[in-house]
């Protein structure tokens, strides 16, 4: 039987983890888990606790360079550390984003101003107006007479969102509403007041124009 002197380095947290979860790793034995392993010289919790240092030391200012001054790692380890937290910071730490104005709704659906298809975009808020998520719900040729607003909604509900504003593309870049398009905004105003949610706007948007029902003064009629 192994004692425990005589596991390496590397396996001690590695165990710990299988056995344990990854919540139970202190940051110097997630860094090692990261890492994988040392070099001649220089083993793999003597690189970690380097590491550490500079983390600690520099928060948000981590850097490619900064991290290969750092004797044993190279462009590829420092590379690696840094795509970690990169991920981490896109997926699991979501900064709060507070809606202002138009020009912050319009920032957030750049990506379906030039597409072909159309695009039907909610915006879920807080009472405080922060951003808490923006959702594709219908995608294609949106038929506005089958739109339910329990579909539209039923985000906004399990978000316990106070506020949620609507944005959808016209490839045709006319930015104009149908008829259709106030028809069904009549109804999600409707429904909205009876789940008690405010509807902030609803924007529709063109490769260089949009047409926002809130500064037309049509969001409520």
């Amino acid at each position: 039987m192994k004692k425990l002197s005589d596991i390496p380095d590397i396996d001690k947290p590695r165990e710990k983890l299988a056995s344990r979860g990854v919540q139970s790793l202190s940051s110097h034995e997630l860094l090692m888990v990261l890492l994988g392993s040392g070099l001649p010289g220089r083993d793999v919790s003597t690189l970690a606790t380097d590491i550490l240092k500079v983390i600690e030391a520099e928060k948000d200012n981590i850097t490619l360079e900064k991290l290969t001054r750092i004797q044993g790692i190279g462009k590829a380890k420092a590379g690696q550390i840094l795509s970690a937290f990169e991920l981490a910071k896109r997926y699991l730490i979501k900064e709060d984003k507070k809606i202002h104005n138009t020009d912050d709704i319009l920032a957030l659906v750049q990506d379906i101003r030039d597409k072909k298809q159309e695009y039907f975009i909610t915006i879920t808020l807080t009472g405080s107006s922060i951003l808490i998520e923006k959702r594709e719900v219908f995608k294609g040729t949106i038929n506005f007479s089958v739109v339910h607003p329990r579909e539209i909604f039923a985000d906004a509900i399990s978000d316990r969102a106070a506020g949620i504003i609507f944005v959808h593309n016209h490839p045709a870049d006319d930015a104009q509403p149908s008829g259709a398009d106030i028809k069904l905004t009549k109804q999600l105003c409707d429904a909205a007041k009876i789940l008690g949610i405010q509807v902030v706007d609803h924007i529709i948007v063109t490769k260089k124009d949009y047409y926002s029902f809130l500064n037309e003064g049509m969001l409520n009629k």
